[in-house]
């Protein structure tokens, strides 16, 4: 990933550097713009005490996704930094794979909001919605195997990746590999989006 690291000091964190061999790390002060790049995402750290306002509007140009990378993620944060325009958010120390997966789901157009608050958003739009019923519900999971439907049931009650694993008695792996099936058949970004397909908010 040839993607920008903008932050306030030129340092490559371990993790990114083994997640974005490719990337740069490019040097920002509060309020001054940042020349694009030529990668798909501006990953932008946010230390400790930083307000996302004063931080994040420079940087958002045309063709440009902007990941915040938090020292100090929580909740409310995520929500605040994605009704600000950014992509997505997740801790600045995060492992190199879920890097990775937050770029991948990014620029395929996802959202990241991370697993915990997926999984309530999930579950709160299962329970505000009611399960399954819909007709669009229905001709999507047509298109599934009966293995792939349990899957995707699961998921959109807010079921994380290793519950499902559990209740199913598979391995997690064999959760993703279902998953990218269901993405790839019916056509959806993320958890998120099929969750809101499954329970009728999708139309």
């Amino acid at each position: 990933m040839n993607d920008e690291i903008i932050d306030s000091e030129a340092r490559m964190l371990p993790n990114w550097r083994a997640a974005m061999p490719a990337a740069n790390v490019v040097l920002r002060s509060v309020g001054n713009r940042v020349q694009p790049g030529a990668g798909k995402i501006r990953w932008c750290r946010l230390r400790a005490g930083e307000k996302h306002t004063d931080v994040l509007p420079p940087l958002f140009v045309p063709g440009k996704f902007i990941v915040v990378l938090a020292d100090q993620p929580d909740d409310a944060l995520i929500l605040d930094v994605l009704a600000a325009g950014a992509a997505g958010c997740c801790n600045t120390h995060a492992a190199p794979e879920v890097l990775q997966q937050v770029a991948l789901v990014v620029e395929n157009g996802g959202l990241w909001v991370g697993q915990r608050l997926l999984q309530q958003l999930i579950g709160n739009t299962a329970r505000v919605l009611g399960q399954g019923g819909a007709a669009e519900s229905g001709s999507l999971l047509e298109l599934l195997s009966e293995r792939e439907r349990q899957v995707a049931r699961m998921v959109a009650g807010g079921a994380s990746n290793k519950e499902i694993a559990d209740r199913l008695a598979i391995a997690e792996r064999t959760v993703k590999a279902h998953l990218t099936a269901i993405f790839e058949k019916t056509g959806v970004r993320d958890r998120l989006q099929l969750s809101l397909k499954i329970n009728g908010a999708g139309r």
